[in-house]
């Protein structure tokens, strides 16, 4: 996720931290500040069939040039949550270990990242009802690997990611 800046010098960041470390109740409370406090938000998104093909980390630093790319107010500064730094273009950056625990403006993208995807997710339950993705958002739960065995594959997931592979592979041979 683009994160360009936030308006102010003096501001009240309390919850603004690791989206991992908040409830989705605390999440979408900082996520309406995020957007309330932000100069711009970017986003990027990649589809599974692409994460298929280039793999995960590719991916990822595919979505970062995407959300970089959608700011209309342009970073003069990037800052990573990443061990290394990525290609993402010509910004200045630095890669942050554990930024989303340790920079606010890495935090509020991580929040950001998380919300936009929780809500994706619940979208997609719709469709996808078998999956339960309002819930489990995609992550390899006992219950999205029980509806993985029961009714196999759909098109939002990875037929890299080893668990579905395994599952497709089961289909196949059946």
């Amino acid at each position: 996720m683009g994160f360009s800046s936030i308006k102010g010098s003096i501001l009240n960041l309390d919850g603004i931290f690791d989206s991992k470390a908040l409830t989705p109740l605390q999440r979408e409370r900082a996520f309406d500040k995020v957007v309330s406090l932000a100069i711009d938000i970017g986003i990027g998104i990649i589809p599974p069939e692409i994460i298929d093909q280039i793999n995960i980390l590719q991916s990822t630093i595919q979505a970062m040039r995407e959300a970089l790319d959608s700011l209309i107010v342009k970073p003069e500064f990037v800052l990573i949550d990443a061990l290394s730094i990525p290609d993402i273009g010509d910004i200045p950056q630095k890669a942050i270990i554990k930024g989303d625990q340790k920079c606010y403006s890495v935090a509020a993208a991580s929040i950001v990242a998380k919300v936009v995807r929780d809500r994706l997710m619940s979208k997609f339950h719709l469709k996808y009802p078998a999956y339960n993705f309002a819930r489990n958002k995609g992550y390899g739960t006992q219950e999205h690997l029980n509806a993985l065995a029961r009714v196999g594959p759909c098109p939002l997931h990875r037929r890299s990611f080893k668990r579905v592979k395994e599952f497709c592979i089961t289909k196949d041979n059946s």
